[in-house]
C-alpha cells in the first residue's frame, strides 16, 4: 500500500475562513492544514486546526476522490491557495 502526506503551517485565512465538517465550526486566523492520501482508498483526507493546536478538525468536503499521489499534492497546493484567497477549499 502506497500512501503520502503533507502538512502546511502557518496559513492566514481569507475572509471568509475555513468551514470544518459536521456542522463543526468555521476556523479563522492563522491555521495548519494536513492532508493524507492512501493508493488504497484512492482518496485523500484533509483536515485544518488552529497553528499550535493538538485537535485536528476534518474540512468541509473531504474526503476528495485522488487518483494517485501527484493528484493528492496537487489537491493540497490548491486547498493552500483557496483557503489563503478566502475561498471554498473543497467546493463540490
Amino acid at each position: 500500500m502506497s500512501w503520502a502526506s503533507w502538512t502546511t503551517r502557518g496559513i492566514f485565512t481569507g475572509r471568509n475562513g475555513v468551514r470544518t465538517g459536521g456542522g463543526g465550526p468555521v476556523l479563522n486566523g492563522e491555521l495548519d492544514v494536513h492532508t493524507t492520501w492512501t493508493e488504497d482508498d484512492g482518496l485523500a483526507h484533509v483536515t485544518v486546526q488552529y497553528s499550535g493546536a493538538s485537535e485536528w478538525l476534518t474540512m468541509a468536503g473531504s474526503p476528495v476522490v485522488c487518483s494517485d499521489e501527484h493528484a493528492s499534492r496537487e489537491l493540497h497546493e490548491r486547498v493552500i491557495a483557496a483557503v489563503r484567497a478566502g475561498e471554498e477549499p473543497l467546493a463540490q
